[in-house]
């Protein structure tokens, strides 16, 4: 077949076709050792979190913490400067601040010329998740660094017993994520490096022939809405969204899904002008099913 004709053919095209991978266990050691892991993003991310290093609130309770560690390139030596870093996380009491001007808990700071990045900021707490589910303790951050894909990862602390039923943090991929609490005078630190890595990612234009919002016909009130943020497909949720990487074949997934399960959307062009989206899926519990949603 033509390039042209391929091209016609499908919906997406692919640019920066370089993976690196993740990080995966083979025998007692690791492959591609320095590569950050990813994570899902989780349902609380907001954008546009204020430019500060200093997320302390005062009169709030929580364990004083400096998050600290470097950006580097994918050759996992060279420092990367002016990366930009998200960080997000509950407070003292396991709640999110997904609404107010405040952003409590949420900030964004950049890589100096060494690659060094910190915050300052309080240890977060475990929290129910919802029908009895207890999330351990963690950090959510986004890393965007031009030339890479953004990395969305979550960081765990040693001792958390909630680790061990939790099926993300106690995922082979996490295991170099879950860190060293250090004591440290006044406050606590956690240090933690990323490694940038490029992969697959869809043309940007192409991207923009599936947004908008599909339909379900065999369920008129099930949808989705998708929507772009830099250059890269998001699903619409009560906060924000949700990314989903490229993976090939008009097919997205939601990253740093646990071995065996998975979510992806697969993405059909019909010469209606209507645009077929299927959804797969497989969860806990071998929850798994198929959903087909429409647009135009």
């Amino acid at each position: 077949m033509k390039r042209r004709t391929f091209l016609k053919s499908t919906a997406l095209s692919a640019i920066a076709v370089s993976a690196t991978g993740f990080v995966r266990p083979e025998g007692d050691r690791y492959v591609g050792d320095c590569e950050t892991t990813s994570d899902i993003l989780g349902p609380f991310y907001r954008p546009d979190s204020p430019v500060r290093s200093n997320l302390v609130i005062k009169g709030e309770k929580g364990e004083l913490v400096e998050l600290m560690g470097k950006i580097k390139h994918q050759d996992c030596t060279t420092p990367y400067k002016n990366a930009k870093i998200e960080l997000w996380h509950c407070d003292g009491n396991g709640v999110y601040d997904n609404a107010t001007s405040e952003f409590k808990y949420r900030g964004t700071t950049f890589s100096d010329e060494n690659g060094n990045y910190s915050f300052q900021t309080i240890l977060p707490v475990a929290y129910d998740a919802g029908g009895g589910q207890i999330r351990p303790a963690h950090y959510y951050m986004m890393i965007t660094a031009e030339g890479y894909q953004s990395l969305v990862t979550q960081l765990y602390f040693n001792g958390d017993k909630h680790i061990e039923k939790d099926a993300y943090a106690n995922s082979d991929f996490a295991k170099k994520r879950i860190l060293k609490v250090s004591d440290s005078g006044n406050a606590k630190k956690v240090f933690y490096d990323v490694s940038m890595a490029k992969i697959m990612m869809a043309e940007p234009m192409a991207i923009d022939r599936l947004l908008g919002t599909y339909v379900s016909k065999e369920d008129k009130t099930k949808s989705r809405e998708f929507f772009k943020k830099n250059n890269a497909l998001w699903l619409k949720n009560e906060v924000f969204g949700e990314e989903y990487r490229y993976i090939g074949n008009n097919t997205f997934d939601y990253a740093g899904m646990p071995k065996g399960m998975f979510e992806t959307y697969t993405f059909e062009l019909l010469g209606s002008g209507s645009v077929k989206c299927t959804l797969n899926f497989m969860y806990e519990n071998n929850q798994k099913g198929t959903v087909v949603y429409w647009k135009g």
